[in-house]
């Protein structure tokens, strides 16, 4: 690998950054802001700053992230998917359907790899919930419930979180879209076939953001499993959990400390338990999957045609929602 371009200067392009200079130490990163301006700034693990994509494109990369908000992906995405270079996409792949529809056509006629970065399939817990559910260790599985909830202004301190892309509607904000990592997971346990049964939406007057910024969603799996979905951008304690209910017993999953916890009629079983293991390791498993094309943890990444899914799933949950205040 001798040039990785990453576009954005965000905290998650700046982790990518850190993880090709880690995984390739000889290689040329490129760095690009989202929006086309003079970077003054020193950018940490980046070789050269260009302004836009004509100078990025000048650098022939051989692997781009694009890691801008999520209302530039495709305007970012395209021109390399055009010329088949081997690409990942930040989470969510937009902030549309129709934006993301133009990227899943593009990569029809793409020789490489496109993923969309929905890392948490790489966690180990996810695995053995992931087995746990196959092996059928809980039975039929009837129902699911998660919650995600993290304070916003916590989670970049150095700026005023009403500035930044998760408080703006303009760049994609919002509890769905940022937090769109749940839905991915239970898609990638429960497959990617969403059915809508209620939604409501509320802006909180504690943020005072123009997104949502607390979501309850109730939704199927081929009318078996029912989800009841919780996000919010409140809690002060970071919270990220899901219990699963099934014929024979349940799950209790705590993505967060990385442990899974089952209970039948045989009792108590702690399946899983690692509350140390390095998550940024997640992340180099994200690239690794698309560079080796086979995943440290052998785990398929998202694909567009998945996010895409996830996309037009979040659209139809903000058109037939209840928004309350």
């Amino acid at each position: 690998m001798d040039v990785v371009a990453v576009i954005g200067l965000g905290n998650i392009a700046k982790r990518h950054r850190a993880n090709i200079r880690k995984m390739f130490p000889g290689c040329q990163i490129v760095a690009m802001p989202s929006s086309n301006r003079h970077v003054s700034e020193d950018v940490p693990d980046a070789d050269i700053v260009v302004k836009n994509i004509n100078e990025l494109l000048a650098y022939t990369p051989e692997l781009v992230i694009v890691a801008s908000p999520a209302t530039f992906h495709q305007q970012h995405a395209l021109p390399f998917i055009g010329l088949n270079v081997p690409t990942i996409i930040e989470k969510p792949l937009s902030h549309c359907s129709l934006e993301a529809e133009q990227i899943v056509t593009a990569t029809h006629e793409c020789s490489s790899d496109i993923i969309v970065g929905y890392c948490l399939r790489f966690l180990p817990s996810t695995q053995v919930v992931r087995k746990l559910i196959d092996t059928g260790k809980i039975g039929k599985i009837y129902n699911v419930y998660a919650e995600v909830g993290q304070y916003l202004p916590d989670w970049r301190p150095s700026i005023d979180f009403r500035n930044s892309v998760s408080a703006k509607k303009s760049l994609g904000g919002g509890a769905l879209l940022e937090l769109s990592h749940e839905l991915d997971y239970l898609a990638f346990l429960f497959g990617s076939e969403f059915q809508f049964k209620h939604a409501i939406l509320r802006k909180s007057a504690e943020l005072g953001l123009d997104v949502e910024d607390l979501v309850d969603v109730a939704f199927c799996f081929n009318e078996e499993v029912v989800c009841n979905l919780h996000m919010d951008f409140l809690q002060k304690m970071p919270q990220r959990f899901c219990r699963l209910i099934g014929s024979d017993g349940r799950i209790e999953w705590d993505l967060l400390e990385n442990k899974v916890v089952s209970y039948t009629s045989e009792g108590e079983c702690v399946e899983y338990n690692s509350p140390s293991w390095d998550k940024n390791e997640m992340y180099i498993a994200l690239i690794d999957s698309l560079i080796k094309k086979d995943s440290l943890s052998g785990v398929s990444p998202a694909t567009v045609v998945e996010a895409s899914r996830i996309v037009s799933f979040i659209e139809t949950i903000k058109n037939k929602a209840i928004w309350m205040s």
